[in-house]
């Protein structure tokens, strides 16, 4: 009688080691497969937070210039760069704006119509107080060589996000022969439009 009572505890024993192993097993899976879809999801966000989208413009001359160039715009982590390289100018300082149509069809580039302004402010220097067109960009420098460059960060452009306030695509990159005063309305004074580049995904 005890031999068998030994043998039932014995039994029983080992069924209740099983079922907790077994109950281990199975939540040490759970939390593998719980720990597996926490990484892909992160994994997942890093992606699209450090996804990387660039544009290439190439500028065109106008109003019978000599102008040449390219605009290469490139964002990442919620920025967009600007980085233009602009040649066939007079030396001196040279307005760029980015403008409202992406057409550069007419001779004189007024086909680009005027400067993007989606927020509706008055012209201005880029982050003044006052308000500043989002195609704002403003003046850069000219060598004697006739070559010019110029560089822009913001987080108030982006490519191709659909935000009306800030997607830079279908709009258009204009030179002027002028210099941008920052005051005069609309458009800053900056006289002829000397080149022309559409913004558009390729």
């Amino acid at each position: 009688m005890k031999r068998i009572s030994l043998s039932l505890l014995f039994c029983a024993t080992l069924f209740i080691t099983s079922c907790k192993n077994e109950n281990k097993e199975s939540e040490n899976t759970e939390l593998e497969e719980e720990t597996t879809e926490m990484n892909a999801e992160s994994s997942e966000m890093e992606s699209e937070s450090s996804e990387v989208k660039e544009l290439k413009v190439t500028l065109e001359p106008k109003s019978d210039s000599n102008l040449s160039g390219e605009v290469i715009f490139t964002e990442e982590n919620g920025e967009v760069t600007m980085e233009a390289t602009i040649m066939g100018l007079s030396e001196g300082k040279h307005a760029i704006h980015i403008h409202q149509k992406a057409d550069c069809s007419a001779a004189d580039g007024t086909s680009a119509g005027g400067h993007w302004n989606p927020t509706n402010e008055p012209h201005g220097k880029w982050g003044s107080e006052e308000g500043y067109h989002k195609g704002d960009i403003g003046n850069f420098e000219v060598d004697a060589s006739g070559k010019g460059t110029i560089t822009v960060t913001t987080d108030e452009w982006c490519i191709g996000c659909g935000d009306d306030t800030k997607d830079i695509v279908g709009k258009a990159i204009i030179v002027h022969d002028g210099v941008d005063d920052f005051t005069s309305q609309p458009s800053g004074a900056a006289g002829t439009r000397v080149g022309c580049g559409v913004i558009e995904m390729k």
